[in-house]
């Protein structure tokens, strides 16, 4: 059957070609200066041109203010637009009708209680994803590797469509659908060979377990 994948944080054109290739439904790139997967906007149009139309195109972000994103839809035109960061409903359906792209609302999940939120955004976005929720320490509010426990979605039901993301790999991708009844996956740092260095094999390789499940 398989399940459809996003490859997030893309930085050069070789990963943007095994992702393309693999059949990578989502390409995402990142805004966001604390990471070490941030591009400009600029670079990031260069970079979506190939896959635009075979892929749909998501802008990361976090708490972007307007000018973040007038330049974001000016420059890139993404199809989709991310929000990791604390926005409300009300921001996230401002930045879709300011943009034109659909919104992507991430929901940090530590606990079952954490999965409430969804409801408050399930009627402003396109789509949800649950990512683990950071410690309190880190420096950015994803793409930090750790998994959170899948169980909790299971037997869930939401009003959109949702992505699992936070510490999948292509080894433990079939466990994380199994556990949670995931409909769309999410990686970053799982298709890694370093922080922010893109293996274009393991991209393939993630595709790859993702059409298998």
């Amino acid at each position: 059957m398989g399940v459809q994948a996003k490859i997030c944080g893309l930085t050069t054109p070789e990963a943007v070609s095994a992702a393309l290739e693999g059949g990578a439904a989502f390409l995402g790139f990142m805004f966001f200066a604390r990471s070490p997967r941030n591009v400009d906007p600029a670079t990031a149009a260069r970079l979506a041109m190939p896959v635009r139309g075979a892929a749909r195109i998501v802008a990361v972000t976090v708490d972007p203010d307007d000018g973040e994103v007038d330049r974001i839809a000016a420059v890139l035109k993404p199809d989709l637009i991310q929000l990791h960061g604390a926005e409300s409903p009300s921001r996230a359906r401002a930045i879709a009708v300011r943009s034109g792209a659909g919104v992507i609302k991430v929901v940090p999940v530590a606990e079952s209680a954490d999965l409430a939120r969804a409801a408050d955004y399930e009627t402003v976005v396109q789509h949800l994803m649950f990512e683990t929720k950071p410690p309190k320490d880190a420096d950015r509010p994803g793409g930090l590797g750790a998994a959170f426990d899948w169980t909790l979605l299971a037997g869930r039901r939401f009003q959109r469509p949702w992505f699992l993301a936070g510490g999948l790999d292509p080894w433990n991708l079939a466990e994380a659908v199994q556990q949670s009844g995931a409909p769309l996956l999410d990686v970053s740092s799982g298709v890694e060979r370093g922080p922010g260095l893109k293996d274009p094999a393991l991209i393939r390789a993630f595709l790859d377990a993702a059409k298998r499940v």
